[in-house]
């Protein structure tokens, strides 16, 4: 799967840098463009349909049109791009109508890159699933695409799993040296202080649901040891 192309929408400089920043730090996902209004947004989207954009990050409050508006514009225009709201509006009105018209994430500011990293990978998990080809086999492979997309998958946990861990060990996973190389059990394990059979527990879950891959390490005196690779 190709690299997930973001357009930032912010006004203020500062954090458009940032959330920029941020994005260049998850892997699979590039920065295209950067817009500062909702007109300079539009134009960059109109430009070639929107075919070099696949996900708009939105602030809606701009200096020229709200961003729901932005939204309403794009869906009457035909256009499927997804869009994450990373915004300080805080009023549930606004929140409905994000929703229906198709906003995939809201995100409150101010936030962690921890919580805009979860935002975005959840975000390719649900795009990897819906693009792939041929139809869903059943009624749980789409609950697990909504579930990605919504965050809801933590809460089936495999017994003796909880979120927290799991979130230090995909942290370890995705950062550095474990988005390059891979890192073992072992490895983990010491990243994230937990012991070497916990961390292979937790490393396997993600084998599971498609966020890891597992492939042996050559190179060391004895049998080869597993590594693990984010998806």
């Amino acid at each position: 799967m190709t690299d997930i192309r973001v357009l930032v929408v912010e006004d203020e400089p500062l954090l458009a840098e940032a959330h920029s920043a941020y994005t260049e730090r998850v892997p699979g996902f590039v920065v295209v463009g950067v817009a500062h209004t909702a007109r300079a947004a539009m134009a960059a989207l109109r430009a070639n349909d929107g075919g070099d954009v696949d996900l708009v990050l939105l602030d809606f409050r701009l200096p020229d049109l709200h961003g729901l508006d932005v939204c309403r514009a794009l869906r009457a225009a035909g256009s499927s791009v997804d869009v994450l709201a990373v915004t300080s509006a805080r009023d549930l009105a606004v929140v409905r109508t994000a929703v229906s018209l198709g906003v995939t994430h809201y995100l409150l500011k101010p936030f962690t890159f921890a919580a805009f990293r979860d935002k975005l990978e959840r975000y390719a998990d649900y795009r990897r699933q819906a693009l792939a080809d041929g139809e869903v086999a059943a009624q749980h492979d789409v609950d697990r695409m909504f579930a990605t997309l919504r965050g809801t998958a933590g809460h089936s946990l495999p017994k003796g799993l909880d979120a927290q861990t799991l979130n230090r060990v995909r942290a370890a996973l995705t950062d550095g040296t474990g988005a390059q190389a891979g890192l073992s059990a072992t490895e983990v394990s010491g990243l994230t202080g937990i012991s070497r059979v916990t961390a292979r527990r937790y490393l396997e879950y993600l084998v599971t649901v498609d966020r890891a891959a597992r492939s042996p390490r050559y190179g060391t005196p004895g049998r080869p040891e597993v590594e693990y690779r984010p998806r």
